[in-house]
C-alpha cells in the first residue's frame, strides 16, 4: 500500500460564475486548471471566494445565498468521496496534496532494486495494483505477490501477468499464506500488515525482509480535527516494537530507521478523496457524518493556506538466520 511525491508550478485562477453550467462541471474545470508551487504558502481562491460563509452559523440560520454555497460545498465534497480510485496512485491530487516522501532518510525503492540481481525468489506483500512491482522489471524468475484489497486484485493480476507474476488474493483472516516454506530469498513489504512468523517461514535461510511501515501516529491530526477515533487499528506500532517482534521470531536486524514527515493539504476536497482511498484512517468516514468538521477544515485552510499533518514511517531490513 503506498502513496508518491508531488511537484508543481503556480498559476493564478479566476472563476466566473455560470448559471448555465453544472456545479460539478465547474469544479472539474477548476481542478484541471489548478497548478501551484509546493514551496509557497498558498490560498486557493476557488473555494475561498465561491463558498465563503461563517462556520459558527448553522445551515438553517444562513441567508439564502450562503445556504446555497454551503450546499454546493457539501455537494462537491460528496462528488470527491464518490470518485473512483485504483491502487495507491494519488496523481489525481496533484497540486492539492503534497507528501514530502523525498525527505525520508532512506530510499525503499533503491534498496529493493539493489537486492534484486542476487535474488531468485521474490515476494511482494501487498502489491496494491502492481505499479511498483511492475516498475522493478526485470524481476527474479520466481516472483509472487499478495493483495488483500478486492478492488486491486484484478488490476494487479492484469498488470503483472506479462511478467509471469502470480498474484494471490488474501484476507485479514489468513494466518498462513498458500505458499511453500523457504521459497523466497527476498520478501518486500511497503505499508502492508504482516505476520512475522509467516515471513520467517517463507524465507530461505539467510533471506532478507525489507519493509517500510506506516506507524501508529500517522496523520493523527486528521483524526483529532475530525473528532474521530485515534487508534487507527495499529496497536503499538513503531520501529522498536517491530524490531522486537522480528528478533523474537529469529531475525537479525540489519538496518532500522524511523521518521515523521510533513504532508500538506491545500483544499478540503483533497482530504475527502484521500480519506476515502485509505479507509483505515477514519473507518466510519463519510461526508454526511463529518460534514460540520469538514466545513471547519475548509475555513481553516482558507485562513492558513493549507493543512499540515505528520506522516509516520519506519524502515527495517532484517535477515533470517543462516
Amino acid at each position: 500500500m503506498a502513496p508518491s511525491n508531488l511537484r508543481h508550478s503556480s498559476a493564478n485562477l479566476s472563476i466566473v460564475r455560470s448559471t448555465e453550467s453544472n456545479a460539478l462541471d465547474m469544479w472539474a474545470c477548476i481542478y484541471k486548471k489548478l497548478t501551484v508551487l509546493p514551496t509557497q504558502k498558498r490560498k486557493l481562491s476557488y473555494m475561498n471566494d465561491y463558498l465563503a460563509f461563517p462556520t459558527s452559523m448553522t445551515l438553517n440560520s444562513l441567508p439564502d445565498e450562503e445556504q446555497h454555497n454551503h450546499s454546493e460545498l457539501l455537494r462537491h465534497l460528496t462528488s470527491e468521496f464518490s470518485r473512483p480510485s485504483t491502487g495507491w496512485n494519488f496523481s489525481y491530487l496533484k497540486g492539492r496534496m503534497e507528501e514530502q516522501l523525498n525527505l525520508l532518510p532512506w530510499n525503499y525503492e533503491a534498496t529493493v532494486r539493489a537486492l534484486l540481481p542476487n535474488s531468485k525468489g521474490l515476494l511482494d506483500m501487498g502489491t496494491g495494483s502492481g505499479e511498483f512491482l511492475a516498475s522493478l522489471n526485470p524481476l527474479p524468475p520466481d516472483t509472487c505477490a499478495t493483495e488483500g484489497w478486492a478492488p486491486n486484485i484484478a488490476i494487479a493480476r492484469q498488470r503483472l501477468k506479462p511478467f509471469g507474476v502470480t498474484v494471490t488474493a488474501i484476507t485479514d483472516n489468513d494466518v498462513r499464506l498458500p505458499l511453500n516454506d523457504s521459497r523466497f530469498d527476498l520478501i518486500i513489504n511497503r505499508h502492508e500488515p504482516y505476520i512475522v512468523y509467516e515471513v520467517h517461514r517463507l524465507l530461505k535461510r539467510g533471506g532478507l525482509f525489507v519493509t517500510q511501515q506506516v506507524g501508529e501516529k500517522d496523520n493523527i491530526e486528521l483524526n483529532k480535527l475530525l473528532g474521530a477515533p485515534e487508534h487507527l487499528g495499529y496497536r503499538e506500532w513503531h520501529v522498536e516494537q517491530a524490531c522486537s517482534e522480528l528478533k523474537t521470531a529469529g531475525f537479525t536486524i540489519l538496518e532500522k530507521q524511523e521518521a515523521f514527515i510533513e504532508t500538506k493539504f491545500y483544499d478540503v476536497g483533497a482530504i475527502v478523496y484521500y480519506l476515502k482511498a485509505i479507509p483505515w484512517q477514519v473507518e466510519d468516514f463519510t461526508v454526511e457524518k463529518y460534514s460540520k468538521q469538514l466545513v471547519n477544515l475548509h475555513h481553516k485552510i482558507q485562513e492558513e493556506g493549507f493543512l499540515s499533518v505528520q506522516s509516520h514511517r519506519f524502515f527495517i531490513m532484517a535477515q533470517k538466520e543462516k
